[in-house]
């Protein structure tokens, strides 16, 4: 854990100095904290405490002699990092994408629920019919957000997007838009099916997208495209298991943005500890 933590915080620091033209951000001597300090607790928090910010600035404090920081000051530090924190991870994305050679990714999506579908009608977090939407995979409603993650071969994710419940995957995919290398491959699961979006994505980018097919589709694919597909897409079904794995009974928040930040700590951790970091 301390090697662990010690390697984040040296990776993140890095990838601040990278960027900070890009996302430069004021410095203000009143601050307590670092950047790099606020977002590697968040990642600590995330990797080994599910999410518990206020385990993690413990930890960070008692073990790493970091100043102390109220709660709240904390979180609006850590929520004014948001987009600092998305930019880091597609920089991230964009690394991991040059080092897999292979240019083979899978794109799928998670349900997360905000509350029990018992509990929507009090709920304060959401509101609205748009985050009430259904799983086919799992046969179940729920009331939250649909994570798209698009992930290499290997099962690292390298791109994400989180959308309101009731979306359909191919609205989730067309809003990502991924920015994969020339001549990669895109496998994608049937409810993606989308025959102008695949020919426009490969007329624009010289990409592929690989989607599995219905038994009535006008457009079946080869056995040996269907053997690649449902040998690839094991790797995504298996990034999910291990990422919601990392989840709490329930993620505690008290806004949606919160609850979206939780989320994206939860699978750049994830791609943090799948690239040997």
């Amino acid at each position: 854990m301390t090697e662990q933590t010690v390697a984040m915080y040296c990776f993140i620091d890095d990838l601040l100095t990278k960027t900070r033209p890009v996302w430069a951000r004021p410095d203000d001597k009143r601050r307590h904290l670092s950047d790099a300090q606020v977002l590697t607790t968040a990642l600590v928090a995330a990797r080994y405490f599910g999410g518990n910010l206020v385990l993690g600035r413990r930890y960070m404090e008692q073990h790493w002699g970091q100043k102390r920081l109220d709660k709240s000051g904390f979180s609006r530090q850590l929520h004014a990092l948001a987009d600092t924190l998305a930019g880091l991870f597609a920089t991230f994305g964009s690394l991991l994408k040059a080092l897999h050679t292979d240019s083979r990714y899978v794109i799928d999506s998670f349900p997360v629920a905000v509350c029990h579908n018992t509990r929507i009608p009090r709920c304060q977090l959401l509101t609205g019919k748009a985050y009430h939407g259904k799983c086919a995979s799992k046969r179940c409603w729920f009331y939250g957000f649909k994570v798209q993650v698009v992930a290499t071969t290997d099962g690292v994710p390298v791109e994400l997007y989180v959308h309101a419940g009731s979306e359909a995957d191919q609205t989730g995919l067309r809003a990502l838009a991924p920015d994969l290398p020339a001549g990669s491959v895109l496998y994608t699961d049937a409810g993606y099916t989308d025959y102008a979006g695949e020919d426009l994505c490969e007329e624009a980018t010289g990409n592929r997208q690989q989607t599995a097919r219905k038994k009535n589709s006008t457009r079946p694919h080869a056995p040996h495209e269907n053997f690649l597909l449902q040998h690839f897409r094991k790797s995504i079904e298996t990034c999910f298991s291990q990422l919601t794995a990392r989840f709490p009974k329930k993620i505690h928040a008290v806004t949606a943005e919160g609850f979206v930040l939780k989320i994206v700590l939860f699978i750049f951790v994830h791609a943090i500890d799948k690239a040997g970091i």
